[in-house]
């Protein structure tokens, strides 16, 4: 599994989202902003990023995720000011 595969799963997810991935060797840096993750708590959001790539975490393909889900808004002031 490379980056761009990793992507285009989560794009499927998450159509309208702003996604970055990067990492190598199964140990993934996910970034999604979308929308869809407002009003969510930390846990719902990682539960919906897990359910697209849960197959290849199974399988062994994606062995480590860091995954970073905001809403814009939140993308906007981490851009902004930094975390």
């Amino acid at each position: 599994m490379n980056t761009e595969q990793l992507k285009s799963l989560l794009a499927q997810a998450f159509p309208d989202a702003d996604i970055a991935v990067t990492g190598e060797a199964g140990k993934f840096d996910l970034r999604i902003v979308d929308t869809g993750f407002e009003g969510k708590r930390t846990v719902a959001r990682q539960q919906a990023v897990y359910a697209p790539i849960n197959e290849q975490i199974a399988s062994g393909a994606v062995h480590a995720v860091t995954i970073r889900a905001m809403t814009p808004e939140e993308w906007r002031k981490v851009s902004m000011f930094g975390a």
